[in-house]
């Protein structure tokens, strides 16, 4: 079977253009797959050091609350700058309620005091930030605790 002479078909070139077509959004997907996933890392280590700062903040309270300088705990705050380890502020506010607990002895009043401290980490310049919550890149982290004494 001889063709007749000028007479070409294009089947091969558009198979080639339509494999470097998916190709290439093959590529582009996984671009933007391996960005995502980086940006997606690195809030959870943000996210792991503001959990870990949160709960340096309450054990600061703690000793501050029991053996410390808050001796009243009453809706007392402080600021911890953890930056220079964590990239971390940590607000940390202490409040206290004494409760009567039944009697020690008969007509004696037996107290129990509630200490409640709670501890917001962020990486922002005031924690917690509202704010800053709807930007990409800020992390915070609640913690709280509760100690009778």
């Amino acid at each position: 079977m001889n063709r007749p002479c000028g007479s070409q078909s294009g089947l091969g070139s558009i198979a080639v253009l339509v494999v470097l077509v998916a190709l290439a959004a093959l590529a582009a997907a996984i671009v933007r797959i391996g960005g995502t996933a980086q940006v997606t890392l690195a809030q959870d280590v943000l996210g792991a050091r503001a959990g870990q700062a949160a709960r340096a903040g309450t054990e600061w309270g703690l000793y501050q609350a029991l053996k410390g300088s808050w001796s009243t705990c009453s809706n007392q705050s402080q600021t911890l700058d953890l930056r220079a380890d964590t990239g971390m502020r940590v607000t940390v506010r202490c409040s206290s309620q004494v409760y009567n607990e039944g009697e020690s002895s008969p007509g004696v009043p037996a107290t129990l005091r509630l200490i409640t401290l709670d501890a917001v980490a962020c990486n922002s310049s005031t924690c917690p930030d509202d704010a800053m919550a709807v930007t990409p890149g800020y992390v915070e982290r609640r913690r709280q605790v509760q100690v009778t004494q």
